[in-house]
């Protein structure tokens, strides 16, 4: 077999996102052979090699992908050092390596991707890719025209940040809150939160119902399911 680049290896066998893979590298976590590797430019062959993390062999796995219906108040880390429930412990039972392809805040619930292809990940995460992510919004307040057409054209979140144009429809109007839905090509952090700030509103809910398009549509909030042969083609 062909000697690859040591971060894709890593990736490959669902050690992390390739970006991820790289700082285990440059912080010197990873050998080969018994020799520790901190370029990035590192080759090995994943069959003749020994290569290890932290003491630990690594073995490639099969690729494996779950969408996972992330409850709100959920931290989407291995361990919360606030003790606070964790996605980890949710999938939990998955047999294979997986990390979660970006992240949801505590309180946003929705579409999580799971996975151990880090290649898969990567691609789904750059920015270059516009890979959609739609989400139902709750609203304090009642926007109006020129609010929503601001937030559709792009806006100025601050720390020299403006978004995209984003896909933006009224879903309803009750009392004095507006339920959005609101679908974006772009993932700057806490984004929504951001631009509904920039007009003057607050977000009381938020969660992502489709990511890459996938949906999670007959998914129960804190359950999972594997992808469809069909899903990962696409």
């Amino acid at each position: 077999m062909a000697r690859e680049r040591l971060q894709k290896i890593l990736a490959g066998a669902g050690i992390a996102s390739r970006r991820a893979c790289e700082e285990l590298i440059r912080k010197g976590r990873v050998s080969v052979n018994g020799r520790r590797e901190t370029e990035l430019g590192a080759r090995a062959d994943p069959r003749a090699d020994r290569i290890e993390v932290d003491g630990k062999r690594v073995v490639a796995e099969k690729p494996v992908y779950y969408l996972l219906n992330k409850p709100r108040e959920t931290v989407t880390t291995a361990h919360d050092p606030e003790g606070r429930p964790t996605t980890a412990q949710i999938i939990k039972p998955i047999r294979e390596r997986v990390f979660p392809v970006g992240r949801l805040d505590y309180n946003t619930s929705g579409a999580l991707l799971f996975t151990n292809d880090g290649e898969l990940a990567q691609a789904l995460l750059h920015p270059r890719k516009a890979v959609p992510k739609r989400y139902v919004v709750k609203v304090q307040g009642t926007l109006e025209v020129e609010d929503l057409n601001a937030l559709r054209q792009g806006i100025d979140i601050g720390r020299s940040q403006k978004t995209a144009r984003a896909e933006i429809f009224v879903l309803r109007q009750e009392r004095n809150n507006t339920w959005l839905i609101i679908t974006l090509t772009e993932g700057k952090n806490r984004q929504i939160h951001r631009m509904v700030e920039a007009v003057g509103y607050r977000v009381l809910r938020l969660s992502r119902q489709a990511f890459a398009n996938l949906t999670i549509e007959g998914l129960r909030p804190g359950r999972y399911r594997p992808l469809t042969d069909a899903e990962v083609a696409r």
